[in-house]
């Protein structure tokens, strides 16, 4: 247990001066001292005793320096229900194992009695040396189960880098004017100021969840769309909302996104109901309309951005097409691929252009691969037009029905970022062949319950940043895979969407709450990391119970096309009630499906 418990503590970065061999020595030693403990009451649950053994995370306002003098102060926070890890006064354990140790005691009076009951004619029973063998069997299988998750949150981890960025030295520099052009660059992906982030305001207009959020290219407006069906632009250093319009869909808004270089004039958006649709802002805070370009027949969850075009972007859905939309065009959209492992359509959940590359686009959905493609020479004929794909060599020929949730591309290009249901979030070089397995894993987290985002974080991608099932925001430094932030998101459980600022240490998330969260920088003193040990256990411990119900995927999913399949009978109903009919214009493609109804083309705006 003292090797374990020494691993334990490398699992997350924390505060940029703590002492790892400093951290170990204590580790082991709480080991030690609960381990005898254990063995002076042999017969009480191993729980408490375990969990006393291991180190807990270091309180930053208790530490007395990079030094390591002082004691630590013992971490008691604990998530409800998670009280099998839970950290907790040496009187309340003792008095706690002494109710469990009475409990046990007649508990095993009373087998006794009934074992000598059966086995009065035989002169003796072995009963009492069962019992003590199944307990020792629970203790080893418990002590066993807790080594296994000690080794496998240390597992794949590296060491921390030094600070690449020092405060004082750094203003000093910018106030003789050197380096100033590299200033806010280098505060953005400083490891100091991520772990200071914290929670700053919300935003609330919205009436549902919030599924998108979106900065324009200067960083001063922030779109957001809802399950209410409108989109919002807010100016959010003032926490106000500019403008607020109808959609136009039918069914949540999955994604808003301002097109670069428009003036942030033009809006793309997609919704469950599969519509792809544009709308036209004005410069006086009002929307002209809105526009269908393009109809999935399954819901469109993502779309991916040219970083340099105002009138061109790809759009994904679940009956596995990828458009290409060009607004210049009479008929904007273009089916440029069907995506299919084998003859099998794979229903697809998310896409991203590489940004050093915008020939290439990848995409991830119902299976386990990350694909890429070159819009230049898809040849469906050959290799169903993929490129070359991804896939952590574990999942390969894994039984477990795994999906690719999101992906995103790195700043310059050259990695590939895919979080996985109830799975980790692996990091791909872009520039490996067919095939290649994953450069990084970040875990502790749980994706199960929504579409969850993923997204880099820092003007180089220095961190990667990902909500949670538990409710929390998970901050990975990038090279060695450790977690350097933690913070509670959303009450309502999930935290879905994350969007860091362009140009500023910051950024807004959102989730299963009706409100738009903003996070800076201006904590006083680096994160302890409180409670994130106890978390992560717990959420690994879920996701292995869940992983042995995968079947009930199946179930869920009928469900969800019953429910679909009857929503969308009730607008039909209602034109044939009322004899209208459906307008369509020429902005509609010849390769999109009216299959599923998507309701008007055309929508007149009204602002808010």
């Amino acid at each position: 247990m003292a090797e374990a418990d020494g691993k334990s503590t490398e699992l997350n970065g924390g505060s940029e001066e703590q002492e790892p061999a400093e951290d170990s020595h204590g580790a082991e030693d709480a080991s030690g001292s609960k381990e005898g403990h254990r063995q002076a009451s042999p017969a009480a649950p191993t729980e408490a005793g375990e969990v006393s053994g291991e180190r807990p995370m270091p309180d930053v306002e208790g530490e007395t320096g990079a030094g390591g003098e002082g004691e630590e102060e013992e971490d008691t926070d604990s998530m409800d229900g998670s009280g099998l890890y839970s950290l907790t006064e040496d009187g309340e354990r003792e008095s706690e194992e002494g109710r469990r140790r009475e409990r046990a005691k007649e508990k095993e009076a009373g087998k006794r009695v009934e074992g000598r009951k059966r086995n009065r004619p035989d002169g003796g029973s072995s009963s009492d040396e069962d019992e003590e063998e199944e307990e020792e069997e629970d203790h080893e299988e418990e002590e066993e189960d807790e080594q296994a998750m000690e080794a496998w949150l240390g597992a794949e981890l590296s060491e921390l880098r030094g600070p690449t960025w020092r405060a004082v030295p750094s203003l000093r520099f910018r106030e003789i004017g050197k380096g100033s052009h590299q200033f806010v660059r280098r505060v953005c992906g400083a490891r100091g100021l991520v772990q200071r982030l914290e929670l700053q305001g919300r935003l609330e207009r919205h009436t549902g969840c919030v599924n998108t959020l979106h900065f324009n290219p200067s960083g001063t407006r922030l779109a957001s769309g809802s399950d209410d069906l409108r989109v919002v632009i807010w100016d959010w250093a003032v926490r106000r909302a500019e403008l607020e319009f109808d959609s136009g869909h039918k069914s949540n808004v999955f994604q808003a996104k301002f097109l670069p270089h428009s003036g942030d004039s033009t809006l793309a958006m997609c919704a469950r109901d599969g519509q792809i649709r544009v709308a036209e802002l004005s410069a006086t805070q009002r929307c002209k309309n809105t526009k269908r370009v393009a109809q999935h027949k399954g819901a469109a969850h993502k779309l991916a951005l040219e970083p340099d075009s105002p009138c061109s972007f790809l759009s994904a859905g679940e009956d596995a097409v990828v458009f290409g939309i060009d607004l210049r065009l009479d008929r904007p959209a273009n089916k440029l691929v069907v995506v299919k492992e084998g003859d099998k359509k794979v229903g697809l959940y998310t896409i991203f252009v590489n940004p050093a590359n915008t020939h290439h686009f990848a995409v991830g959905g119902r299976d386990q691969y990350v694909r890429i493609y070159d819009q230049r020479k898809i040849n469906e004929n050959d290799n169903n037009g993929v490129l070359k794909k991804f896939c952590p060599s574990h999942l390969v020929s894994s039984e477990s029905k795994t999906n690719i949730t999101c992906l995103v591309y790195s700043h310059d290009g050259t990695e590939l970022l895919a979080s996985y249901n109830d799975e980790d979030i692996y990091l791909f070089d872009s520039s490996h062949s067919d095939g290649a397995d994953y450069k990084r894993r970040y875990k502790g987290h749980r994706n199960n319950a929504t579409v969850k985002g993923v997204n880099f974080y820092g003007p180089c991608s220095e961190f990667v940043v990902s909500g949670s099932d538990c409710g929390h925001i998970y901050l990975w430094d990038k090279h060695s895979a450790r977690i350097v932030q933690f913070m509670e998101g959303d009450r309502g459980g999930v935290v879905n969407c994350l969007e860091p600022h362009p140009h500023l240490p910051g950024m807004a998330t959102s989730g299963l709450d009706h409100d738009v969260k903003l996070w800076a920088p201006t904590a006083e003193t680096p994160t302890g990391l409180k409670g994130l040990k106890e978390v992560m256990k717990k959420n690994k411990r879920e996701r292995d119970e869940d992983s042995v119900r995968h079947g009930d995927q199946y179930d869920t999913q009928l469900l969800w096309f019953l429910m679909r399949h009857m929503r969308n009978r009730r607008p039909q109903r209602a034109r044939r009630e009322g004899g209208e009919g459906d307008t369509d214009e020429s902005w509609s493609s010849p390769d999109s499906s009216d299959e599923e109804d998507g309701g008007p083309d055309h929508v007149q705006c009204m602002s808010s």
